[in-house]
């Protein structure tokens, strides 16, 4: 007999999946969300429906989806409920349980219903902005903003922002608390600083910027939780078999979750979910979390990934169950990069950070796939990696060994084998691959003219538009990545 699919009613038919549903559905509109992904799902959102069951924050979120979808809709068809199985290890203790979310009213398609988006600036009670629009969606672009909808997302943030201002006549109560999510550095004032540009390339009102500027607070954050992609055919059977219903929208977590966000007494009095659990810190300055996290966490992702996948591994779990791996792993995080965090932290405590990062890299529960993790790859290489790297020479005349290894992974695995329909493909064990990188096609070219793979390293390395420094005046850095260059690219058991 087929499963029931999660909807209103079947909470109607089977009230003792969520007993208190019919108040959390009835609960008004206080966020208004730029992102559906699983990472806002898994983490903000999950935040904000537990503080609902408490009675703390008592409002829920409006998603707005930056593209209409054609066909089947799961938010649609329902009501954008989804659950959300939460597993791992804390405290020593396994944790397995399943939350059905109920934080998200309505999810709004940009393309098609600008309109009602612009709407709810008129909603005094609508008072905070999520958004993740991937770690290269806060830019600053030639927009329109008074199209239907803008292009980029600090176009249509600074239309809505527009809107809410003339809808309450500028007043101060009527500031919102803006808190991005995006992985980068100072992303509160960075998008501050472009919707401020916006403004004046479209000669909006000066009463308009002074409202932007002291009655909205811009807070840089941080997010921190593993909640990969679409779970595979066989998590989905085995959690909706234990759950008793289909639910096309499930997501999977770790249990970890921080949510660090830069802000004072206002913002907490606005953010009042954050008293629902300890995930949620807010305090005035947030470095330590975003570099801990940022270098450590991201930073051995992104030098392991490309090294495990072409080693013929799919998961950061498999990864970790490789000796010789999980040895690189390891090492490459407690003795290269926590010792050389570009920031004023005791190695003793990036080292307990360290490990507990790599408890969560071996949660049996999560298959966090690692070509998902070389999404963006260059970007992340430079953002996560090389102020790593240039603070170890700051310290130290020691080459680091294992970080030339993970780099030189990286250059071998943005080899695109295949360039078909404006998409770059490398191959692993005869089987292609996508590199999904905005650096694909100039990895291609480089690929196909450089003389040597050793003659590719000195092209990359040496290239100070891509890495805003010349790695190669590193001592022993880029002998130490051409070493591996001519090794051969293996996978299975061999020796990496």
């Amino acid at each position: 007999m087929s499963l029931p699919q999660l909807s209103p009613q079947l909470l109607d038919q089977q009230p003792e999946l969520l007993p208190d549903y019919r108040r959390l559905l009835a609960l008004p509109e206080k966020i208004i969300q730029f992102g559906t992904g699983v990472l806002l799902r898994g983490l903000p959102d999950y935040f904000v429906n537990k503080a609902n069951a408490q009675g703390i924050f008592n409002g829920r979120i409006v998603v707005v989806k930056s593209t209409s979808t054609g066909g089947t809709d799961a938010f649609s068809e329902q009501k954008n409920i989804f659950s959300h199985s939460i597993r791992g290890i804390e405290n020593g203790n396994q944790i397995d349980e399943a939350v059905i979310n109920t934080s998200i009213s309505r999810t709004l398609a940009a393309a098609s219903e600008w309109a009602e988006i612009q709407e709810c600036a008129h909603n005094a009670q609508l008072n905070i902005v999520i958004s993740n629009t991937t770690e290269v969606g806060i830019q600053l672009t030639d927009d329109d903003i008074f199209a239907s909808p803008p292009a980029s997302f600090p176009g249509k943030l600074t239309a809505y922002l527009l809107e809410r201002y003339k809808a309450f006549d500028g007043t101060p109560e009527s500031g919102m608390v803006i808190v991005p999510t995006e992985l980068i550095v100072g992303n509160g004032p960075k998008l501050k600083a472009i919707i401020l540009e916006q403004a004046r390339r479209h000669s909006l009102d000066d009463d308009f910027i002074n409202w932007i500027e002291k009655h909205n607070h811009f807070c840089s954050s941080l997010v921190d939780r593993i909640v990969p992609g679409k779970p595979d055919a066989e998590t989905i059977e085995a959690l909706s078999q234990k759950q008793g219903f289909r639910d096309d929208l499930l997501i999977v977590s770790e249990v970890y979750r921080l949510w660090a966000i830069e802000g004072g007494q206002q913002v907490r009095d606005v953010l009042s979910f954050a008293q629902a659990d300890k995930g949620v810190v807010i305090e005035p300055n947030i470095d330590l979390f975003r570099e801990l996290k940022l270098r450590l966490l991201n930073g051995t992702h992104t030098l392991a990934s490309g090294l495990s996948y072409l080693h013929g591994l799919d998961t950061v779990r498999e990864a970790m169950e490789n000796a010789e791996t999980s040895q690189f792993i390891e090492n490459v995080m407690l003795k290269e990069l926590a010792p050389s965090i570009p920031y004023d932290v005791d190695l003793a405590q990036a080292q307990e950070f360290g490990r507990q990062v790599l408890d969560r890299f071996r949660n049996p529960f999560i298959r966090h796939q690692l070509i998902d993790i070389t999404v963006q790859y260059t970007a992340k290489m430079k953002m996560r990696n090389i102020p790593t790297l240039l603070n170890h020479y700051q310290k130290s005349e020691e080459v680091p060994a294992l970080f030339a290894k993970g780099f030189a992974a990286f250059l071998k695995f943005m080899k695109p084998i295949v360039h078909k329909d404006g998409a770059y493909y490398g191959e692993r064990d005869g089987q292609p691959y996508s590199i999904r990188c905005d650096s694909a096609a100039y990895f291609d070219e480089k690929w196909q003219n450089a003389a040597s793979p050793i003659d590719l390293a000195q092209q990359v390395l040496s290239d100070v538009s891509l890495w805003d420094t010349d790695l190669t005046l590193l001592p022993g850095f880029a002998d130490a990545v051409k070493g591996h260059m001519t090794e051969p690219i293996v996978t299975g058991t061999s020796s990496l």
